[in-house]
């Protein structure tokens, strides 16, 4: 399946880029001379991917995936070249932002493109790599990103100038592939553009993602960011109000959220996305701080983590399609994942890193058997052609919920960690050991080199400057490891201890996306693919359409025959000529023989349309009858 092969090189590209950007970003800070404007270029990229991701969804269910995925990679290589060559900080948030609008398409339309051509049982199997690749990602990205940026320079070139241009000869690959093999057949279909909805999206969004990352430094009761939580509620209210007023061409359709099955999933999608960023930000953060590890070596500690991922998701993915099984998995996976960040909240600055790395393991375990089982079901719960704007809400709502997870924990973080460290560093004090440690460090002209380690040595020797060597060391993490171990012991052991809280907050999210992901409904995966299902459905539409129109013109409903139809879940059932029509849009009631027919006083084609949207009601659970009484009986 070489189609396979384009979708994951183009997801490879969107997830590696996060996690080598994280890794090289102070480099790059401080050879741009802008590290306080570091936060803009994650920002930049934040926004327009986060906003982007529904657009490309809710476009390509109307006009085709193809054209959307094929400009999503190309508008990522432009970003990621341009980006190479930035001269300030500020030109690389604009040039991130560019990667972002590219990058927001690459995950969310891979995986819709995979629910066209596979049924959601087979389609299990295959969206294991998918969370492979994610995971693997997450080791490669900081041993990448670390290995470009300590080189001076590799063929002319400032070494972390690689970050960005390793992407154009894998977006190029990924381009010829899925064009060469990414051929689906696809039918327009009439729909008005929610251009308002868009608008008030980025209006709603582009505040809250920016008070999101930027809180922390201006403080979250703070003038921007008290504006910044106006605006964007604002926004959000508007863009409900847009979306209930353009009902079925809206980009998140409010009718969705009628179904338990998507309305749960989508919650869950959010809870397990804090949980999940919350967890894949702060490790790597504990082994680099606690551990003295380096970006790169932190890249490889979290093997653990991903071959947990790796394992569950295919498993989960193999039982799934030989069984049709899948409410299960997210139950199972939220389960072990609160139980795996209630054991992170006990580890310390003295535990094992066996240990540690055996609840990353249980960790990874949760989460590979939640993403995709997530993903599924909500591609499952909507009409072949809403895979798209499926996917991509649930992709969507995964990362805001992201967002405010790394968000929240990051707060929590450093607004505990200064009084932990206190608490380690008094009773630490009190110890011969360190008093000895100290008076040596003083002396150490070695230590003397080093300005910020022997200014916090000074400090800690001078009562009066302990506070400003806390307050640097909060700043500036990365010194504490260039501390003799007597003295970076209780700096360690106080971010040790800060982060018990945070993964003990997790842990209490972990268990609410459990509790909200039981009230999930039975579910029956469908064994036809979107484009089987949707070529099925319009069969049954065009023959239901005739008989239909042959009711309009004076045949009795009653007299019609029943006709044997195979629906797109795959479930054969009877059903009468006068029942409602199911389709795959309004392309097909365009034939020359149906046009001037009428319908209640109105065209065929919107009379079909109205009949489409209640019969998707009623097999979501609604209970949606005929406007015309003369119909009614239909329904019955």
């Amino acid at each position: 399946m070489r189609i396979l092969y384009g979708l994951l090189m183009g997801m490879f590209l969107a997830a590696l880029d996060q996690t080598i950007v994280s890794t090289a970003i102070r480099t790059i800070g401080d050879d741009l001379h802008g590290l306080s404007a570091q936060a803009w270029v994650t920002t930049a990229y934040l926004i327009t991917s986060t906003i982007a991701t529904p657009l490309y969804g809710k476009l390509s269910d109307m006009f085709g995936r193809r054209p959307f995925y094929l400009f999503a990679i190309v508008t990522f290589i432009i970003g990621s070249l341009a980006c190479s060559f930035a001269d300030t900080m500020y030109q690389l948030a604009a040039f991130r932002a560019i990667q972002g609008i590219g990058a927001g398409g690459l995950m969310s339309l891979a995986l819709a493109i995979i629910g066209d051509i596979l049924p959601p049982r087979e389609r299990a199997k295959y969206q294991g790599y998918f969370l492979a690749v994610f995971g693997t990602t997450s080791v490669l990205g900081p041993v990448i990103g670390g290995f470009f940026a300590e080189q001076s320079s590799i063929l002319g070139l400032t070494g972390w100038r690689w970050v960005f241009l390793i992407n154009v000869p894998l977006g190029v690959v990924a381009f010829l592939l899925v064009a060469r093999t990414l051929h689906l057949h696809h039918e327009r279909r009439a729909a008005r553009v929610d251009y308002l909805g868009a608008a008030a999206l980025v209006i709603g969004l582009v505040p809250l993602l920016t008070v999101a990352e930027q809180g922390r430094t201006w403080g979250w009761d703070s003038t921007k960011s008290i504006a910044c939580f106006v605006i964007g509620i604002i926004g959000i209210l508007l863009f409900i109000a847009v979306e209930a007023r353009m009902k079925d061409d809206a980009l998140i359709p409010l009718r969705i959220f009628k179904s338990r099955a998507i309305s749960v999933t989508i919650v869950g999608s959010i809870i397990i996305g804090m949980a999940m960023f919350g967890a894949m930000m702060m490790l790597p953060l504990y082994m680099q701080i606690v551990h003295g590890a380096s970006p790169m070596k932190s890249g490889l500690m979290m093997l653990p983590l991903v071959l947990g991922m790796m394992s569950a998701s295919i498993i989960s993915g193999q039982i799934t399609a030989r069984t049709g099984v899948i409410r299960i998995f997210p139950i199972i996976g939220t389960a072990l994942l609160s139980i795996g960040m209630f054991a992170l909240s006990h580890i310390t600055a003295d535990s094992e890193l066996w240990v540690v790395m055996a609840f990353m393991l249980l960790v990874g375990l949760g989460l590979g058997n939640c993403m995709q089982a997530l993903t599924l079901i909500v591609q499952n719960a909507v009409s072949p052609r809403e895979i798209g704007m499926a996917t991509s809400s649930a992709t969507f709502f995964r990362q805001m919920g992201g967002t405010i997870g790394v968000a929240v924990f990051l707060s929590m973080l450093f607004s505990t960690v200064g009084d932990r460290i206190k608490e380690n560093m008094t009773a630490a004090a009190a110890t011969p050991e360190f008093k000895q440690a100290l008076q040596t460090a003083l002396g150490d002209k070695t230590l003397m080199a080093d300005k910020e380690a022997y200014g916090i040595v000074q400090g800690l020797a001078n009562p009066k400057g302990g506070g400003a060597a806390l307050n640097s060391v909060s700043e500036d993490s990365s010194v504490i490891s260039r501390l003799p171990k007597a003295i970076a012991h209780p700096f360690e052991a106080g971010f040790a201890d800060a982060m018990d809280h945070v993964f003990l907050t997790a842990m209490g999210i972990s268990v609410l996306g459990f509790l909200v992901l039981l009230l999930l409904p039975k579910i029956e995966l469908r064994t036809q693919s979107g484009m089987a299902a949707a070529a099925a459905a319009k069969s049954k539409a065009e023959g239901e359409a005739a008989a239909a129109a042959a009711s309009v013109g004076g045949v009795d409903d009653s007299e019609a025959p029943a006709t044997t139809t195979r629906a797109a879940d795959g479930h054969v059932s009877g059903t009468s000529p006068a029942e409602e029509v199911v389709g795959t849009g309004s392309a097909w009631c365009a034939a020359p023989t149906m046009e001037e027919i009428a319908a209640d006083g109105q065209p065929v084609p919107e009379a079909v349309h109205d009949a489409e949207v209640r019969v998707e009601l009623r097999e979501q659970g609604e209970d949606v009858a005929h406007k015309t009484p003369r119909h009614r009986r239909s329904d019955d």
